[in-house]
């Protein structure tokens, strides 16, 4: 039986209206680079420095540790912003989902390429929370991980936070390319891509992950599958 569900927030537990990824390519725009839009979501999900560092090196731009920070900046400031025109909302299904899980006496974690400062309050808004009584047994962002996605760091420090050992027992499950990679990364006995993002399912076809679903909704039919290594 599975003992945690990992799942990404942006695009697979939370709508935020497609924010991240204009906040993300204004923010690389302003730099005098342009984003072409392959570029863009190969770098969805990932830590947001490294995001920005590497589309302005694919644009021509060139990079400095001080560019890297005003294009954060310029990052979060754009997306605070549209957050503020269109709060995000969980996906339907998602809350429900995250509470079976639970209630079942599966763990809950999420994980995010978003740092503490953006990822705070975004899920304070929605009224999530780890602390006694909220719906979640741990979040993991940027800011916790030498490297984000695709590596396995944020999955395995989810893992260290609930106290879970067996990484054929973990879950996980997001909307990009690389929450898939960091999926099979990490070692994970269940990898789900989900197609509450910007991916079309043909996207997921030639990566290595155990399923794609519809929504996180759907999850909770998968718990008490502990298939590692399933195709």
């Amino acid at each position: 039986m599975l003992e945690l569900a990992v799942f990404d927030m942006a695009g697979t537990t939370i709508d935020e209206h497609g924010a991240v990824y204009a906040a993300l390519r204004e923010a690389v725009e302003r730099t005098g680079v342009s984003v072409a839009p392959g570029d863009l979501q190969t770098w969805m999900g990932t830590d947001k420095r490294e995001a920005i560092d590497a589309l302005v090196r694919i644009g021509g731009g060139t990079v400095t540790p001080e560019l890297v920070e005003e294009g954060y900046a310029a990052f979060r400031s754009i997306l605070q912003e549209r957050y503020r025109t269109k709060a995000p909302v969980a996906l339907p299904g998602v809350e429900q989902a995250l509470a079976e899980l639970r209630a079942r006496g599966i763990k809950v974690a999420l994980t995010t390429g978003f740092s503490d400062e953006v990822a705070g309050p975004l899920l304070a808004s929605l009224g999530w929370s780890t602390e006694e009584g909220g719906n979640l047994d741990a979040v993991v962002t940027s800011d916790e991980v030498r490297r984000g996605r695709p590596a396995p760091y944020m999955i395995h420090r989810a893992m260290e936070k609930t106290g879970v050992i067996d990484v054929t027992k973990v879950l996980t499950a997001g909307d990009t390319v690389v929450d898939v990679l960091a999926g099979r990364n990490a070692g994970a006995g269940v990898v789900i891509g989900v197609l509450t993002g910007e991916l079309p399912r043909e996207a997921f076809q030639d990566l290595p992950y155990s399923r794609v679903l519809g929504s996180v909704a759907e999850v909770p039919e998968l718990a008490e599958t502990r298939p590692a290594g399933s195709s």
